[in-house]
């Protein structure tokens, strides 16, 4: 069971694994906390946004829409690389999934299927939104790819996880599809590497 670490030790923690950070109004407090816990955290979920723009899209993940408020997640990773801090504490990214996949991902084992929709994954996971269309057509930056790696490298090394605690949005909730243009396996593999570091 892993506490989530302090807003000032994440912060420090992205910066020492060489990720630009832009620090947005109040994070540190920015959260759902008053809906329900955040923690024990068992992992890092990435998400695209289905948006262009980065000035747009770190707006509307800070302070979400009129029937899922913000923050959306803890950082935004726009084209540029750059991880915008949004929120800290329970933020509305993961919403329900599968408890089989929670299993796996605490015991770091081969994610199952994602069939049933019956845990909070607001509670258990580390969220950074990535700005992507997500048709599949839109490209992935080098930068934004090696930020994701970065921030989940940071996260896993804090915490003492591997690769294997690092998982797509679509392979924790049913009907997801993002992260769409790069694979998770991939993903976790240079994830991998970097903790090898």
């Amino acid at each position: 069971m892993a506490p989530p670490m302090s807003a000032n030790r994440f912060l420090d923690l992205l910066r020492d694994e060489g990720v630009t950070v832009v620090e947005v109004g109040n994070w540190r407090e920015h959260n759902r906390n008053h809906v329900g816990p955040w923690g024990p955290v068992h992992g890092v979920m990435i998400h695209h946004t289905v948006t262009s723009g980065s000035e747009l899209t770190v707006r509307l993940c800070r302070d979400g829409h009129s029937t899922l408020p913000g923050p959306l997640c803890h950082g935004v990773i726009t084209k540029d690389g750059r991880v915008h801090l949004v929120g800290y504490g329970r933020a509305n990214h993961a919403g329900l999934g599968d408890d089989d996949v929670l299993r796996a991902v605490i015991a770091e084992k081969r994610l199952p299927p994602d069939n049933e929709a019956n845990t909070d994954g607001n509670r258990h996971f580390y969220g950074f939104e990535c700005e992507n269309l997500g048709d599949g057509e839109d490209p992935w930056t080098d930068e934004q790819l090696d930020a994701i790696e970065r921030v989940s490298a940071a996260v896993c090394r804090h915490h003492g996880w591997t690769e294997r605690s690092v998982i797509g949005h679509l392979e924790w909730q049913p009907g997801k599809i993002d992260p769409k243009g790069f694979t998770m396996d991939a993903m976790r593999d240079r994830i991998g590497e970097r903790l090898k570091g």
